[in-house]
């Protein structure tokens, strides 16, 4: 009996999706619950495991084809024997005992294909795929040395770097023996040649749904962002006094964003509509706080979710964001991660960003920009002093929040960050 291998619900506003490999070939064997395929879409990859026994005896959308939900990729013949025969009628105890190993070494070899993907960040596959580079003798940089894309363009740039001359075998002078090298003319580029340097890669779906959003943002809101800086000597102070403590008690850094994330939900209470979106006509105030939290992913920014962070610890708040950092790294995020979200706080400052205006992740009507902490002369009580400062943006939607809502939620997280103690009695 065939059963159709059929693409799934793909998530919140999710479509479409692309092929991006098979784990099984046609003619193999599967069980209930081997993945089959690989699926990429707009923000997470997803597995389709196979819902019978039996033989893929047919593959009908293959590697890189765009597909959508509820389309048959593929069929499983339940009834089917596998590709490779097996002889029938009896079969000897000597013959059984030479298959036996060969089995294991099949499986083996299966469970360290599959350890090897799951080490291999999908972007990075793709580049070795088009560069014919064997993925195995890369070295991985990543989470639990995952290759990443950064991986293999850093091994093929040392490939193609010409060895050293031997000035000794050659016969050419150097600098060292009085001589002076004579330059090399620098050679004439046609157009024709600059286009064997060019490559085309095709654009992941996540990177077309991010170029996608970004406009629809910008076309959609009325954006405008306001800036303040916030002293950051308490915090510094903090994180320095009950570093090792947090961390002994926790497992988990003591980070900045925490502060920013308990700061801008108490400022959000006081600032509602911020914490809101436009539905129609309509505006709809929420009043519980769903904190996206922006991820750097190898193949594009990522926004996952801390649920009720109102509700959590500073603890839970550096666990669940040392998690998700985790999962992105390895492509282990779920839709039901990226899901939602009320406000969002992105810290550019982390890549060495003095200053930026983020752009709305919509429908969220603001997001906080954090930046680079720098020590930098402030002046105070009439004295030049160095203090730790960081520049910190909002982004807005002008349609339902004013100007001076945005200034005073700023002025308020600014408060609260300088005096942390203050969040504890609102």
């Amino acid at each position: 009996m065939k059963h159709a291998v059929v693409v799934p619900a793909l998530g919140e506003s999710v479509v479409e999706a692309r092929i991006a490999h098979w784990l099984k070939r046609e003619g193999e064997a599967v069980e209930i619950g081997d993945v089959l395929v690989e699926l990429e879409t707009e923000k997470v990859n997803v597995e389709v495991a196979a819902q019978e026994s039996g033989v893929l005896t047919k593959i009908i959308a293959h590697k890189g084809d765009t597909v959508h939900i509820g389309d048959t990729i593929g069929e499983v013949d339940a009834s089917a024997a596998p590709a490779v025969s097996q002889a029938s009628g009896e079969v000897s105890a000597a013959s059984e005992a030479v298959k036996a190993p060969a089995k294991q070494t099949v499986q083996e070899e299966k469970r360290v294909e599959a350890a090897a993907r799951e080490k291999v960040t999908p972007l990075a596959k793709r580049v070795a795929e088009v560069s014919g580079l064997e993925i195995s003798a890369v070295s991985g940089s990543g989470t639990g040395g995952r290759v990443t894309k950064h991986d293999v363009e850093s091994f093929l740039s040392h490939k193609s770097e010409p060895a050293a001359s031997n000035h000794g075998e050659t016969g050419v002078s150097g600098p060292e023996n009085g001589k002076q090298n004579t330059p090399r003319p620098v050679p004439k580029i046609v157009a024709t040649e600059r286009k064997e340097r060019e490559e085309r890669v095709r654009m992941s779906l996540r990177r077309k749904t991010i170029a996608r959003r970004m406009v629809e943002a910008q076309q959609s809101a009325a954006m405008l962002t306001t800036f303040n800086e916030v002293d950051m000597s308490r915090v510094m102070e903090l994180r320095k006094k009950y570093k090792e403590s947090f961390k002994e008690k926790h497992g988990v850094n003591l980070g900045i964003v925490s502060f920013f994330v308990k700061a801008a939900i108490t400022a959000l209470k006081e600032f509602p509509r911020l914490n809101a979106e436009i539905d129609g006509d309509d505006l709809l105030y929420k009043y519980y706080y769903d904190i996206g939290v922006a991820i750097g992913a190898e193949e594009g920014l990522v926004v996952p979710v801390l649920r009720n962070a109102d509700m959590m610890t500073f603890a839970e708040i550096e666990m669940g964001i040392k998690n998700y950092a985790e999962k992105s790294a390895s492509g282990a995020l779920t839709l039901d991660d990226l899901r939602g979200g009320t406000f969002t706080i992105t810290n550019g400052g982390v890549f060495g960003s003095m200053m930026s205006t983020p752009i709305l992740n919509p429908p969220q009507v603001g997001i906080l920009g954090l930046h680079k902490i720098a020590e930098r002369p402030v002046a105070e009580n009439g004295q030049l002093v160095i203090k730790p400062m960081m520049y910190v943006a909002l982004t807005y939607d002008h349609r339902i929040v004013d100007g001076r809502e945005s200034v005073q939620f700023l002025v308020k997280v600014k408060e609260f960050v300088e005096d942390p103690a203050t969040m504890l009695f609102e």
